[in-house]
């Protein structure tokens, strides 16, 4: 078989004469397999991988004015939370005709805008991105791009366009309030980062010792990465200032496990003498010894109703809510049972 003397490239009329049928019906047959017969696909399947055929994804989105590729902006690909949400993305896609192209922001607003213009400008089917605390640049460019948007990670009041997750100020409230009806009363609140999920936890936080009638707030917070060895820390630089705290919420579990530690090594008795509340419940929080307490997010499901409600929009059939709120569930164990 022989590739275009023009180029050396194959073309998709290489690849119809090789199969015998137009270039038209190869063209919908590569954006949907189920538009042609099973004979004819088979056929074009062959010629394709005979000829090591490569389509032009840019041509394609000139002529649909889309291409199959959905992007998904993230602030980490090494933080646990989000490789479960990926998980769930890529669960959700495997199947379907798209394709999934990775974003990541690093926590930072401009990077994000910069990844947004990127995907914008290659015309995507649809775009995932993190959070409700875009620039107003970012929100305007999405607003105005004309593709579905699903906004992942926590519910707001204004969304984009769609918008999947849950209210990280509940979940804090709710785990902040168990640790009170545990009995604990000098609670205190261990923060890394500071992002605004983590500033939507603390005023969880301070919400529920409000409506507690406990004024004394304890709160030990870092701009650092989060770690467990930094929780650790925070636990250390806290007792150095109220060493009469009684209970600690984190504002996630790697800052949790390190408190854990760090109470160990000063031989403070877990939950008795200081009880422990984490944030996202990954694995490791019931296999720690003692178990740790923690809020529970649905992160797999997250992702995978995410690329569900982006394929109903990309294919005009939009669900009626706009926000899927999935909730949350703090999960007991033996650090806050007295």
């Amino acid at each position: 078989m022989k590739k275009s003397r023009r180029s050396g490239k194959v073309t998709l009329s290489d690849v119809a004469a090789a199969a015998g049928v137009s270039a038209i019906t190869v063209s919908r047959a590569l954006r949907d397999s189920s538009t042609v017969s099973e004979g004819a696909l088979a056929r074009i399947e062959r010629a394709v991988a005979d000829l090591g055929y490569v389509p032009n994804v840019a041509a394609q989105a000139l002529a649909s004015n889309r291409t199959n590729i959905i992007g998904a902006i993230i602030p980490s690909v090494t933080n646990n939370v989000f490789s479960d949400v990926l998980k769930g993305i890529y669960n959700a896609i495997e199947g379907t005709p798209y394709q999934l192209q990775l974003g990541n922001t690093r926590y930072t607003v401009l990077e994000e805008e910069r990844l947004v213009r990127t995907f914008l400008s290659q015309r995507p089917a649809g775009l995932i991105v993190s959070g409700i605390d875009q620039s107003p640049a970012t929100r305007e460019l999405l607003k105005t791009s004309g593709v579905p948007v699903v906004q992942i990670m926590e519910t707001g009041p204004d969304p984009i366009d769609l918008m999947v997750g849950f209210s990280h100020r509940l979940a804090a409230r709710a785990a902040v309030e168990h640790l009170i009806e545990a009995g604990y009363r000098r609670i205190a609140f261990l923060g890394a980062r500071m992002d605004p999920r983590t500033q939507r936890r603390l005023l969880g936080y301070r919400d529920a010792l409000g409506d507690a009638k406990i004024d004394e707030d304890l709160i030990m917070t870092t701009p650092r990465p989060s770690s467990v060895i930094l929780g650790g820390h925070l636990l250390g630089d806290l007792l150095a200032r109220r060493p009469d705290v009684d209970a600690v919420f984190c504002n996630n579990d790697d800052i949790a496990l390190g408190a854990l530690f760090e109470a160990q090594r000063r031989n403070i008795a877990v939950p008795s003498g200081l009880g422990i509340c984490g944030f996202n419940d990954l694995e490791y929080m019931e296999a720690a010894t003692p178990s740790l307490t923690s809020v529970r997010t649905h992160r797999l499901q997250m992702g995978a109703t995410a690329v569900e409600l982006l394929a109903r929009a990309i294919e005009g059939n939009r669900p009626e809510a706009d926000v899927v709120d999935l909730g949350f569930d703090v999960t007991p164990r033996e650090s806050t049972r007295r």
